[in-house]
């Protein structure tokens, strides 16, 4: 009686585990979806022009201002620009 109880309690045990382990699995998925959902905000790339996503990769941030950039070869231009 005592090795059924002790059996039941562990199929018990391993099942919760498995189970909470995919629900784990299943909200850090949705989070990281969430987090690839644009925001659908464009801004203009200050040198060739081009719209890009305005939570771009590529940013400065100059003061308060922040500007985003479509590519390194205009984030760099920009920044020569500044030195100047």
């Amino acid at each position: 009686m005592f090795k059924l109880l002790l059996t039941i309690a562990a199929i018990y045990i391993l099942f919760k585990l498995i189970t909470n382990d995919k629900k784990k699995k299943q909200q850090t998925f949705q989070n990281k979806e969430n987090t690839k959902v644009p925001s659908g905000e464009m801004v203009k790339d200050p040198i060739c022009g081009t719209f890009v996503p305005k939570n771009s990769d590529i940013r400065v941030k100059i003061g308060e201002k922040v500007e985003c950039f479509c590519s390194y070869e205009c984030r760099d231009k920009f920044l020569k620009q500044l030195k100047k």
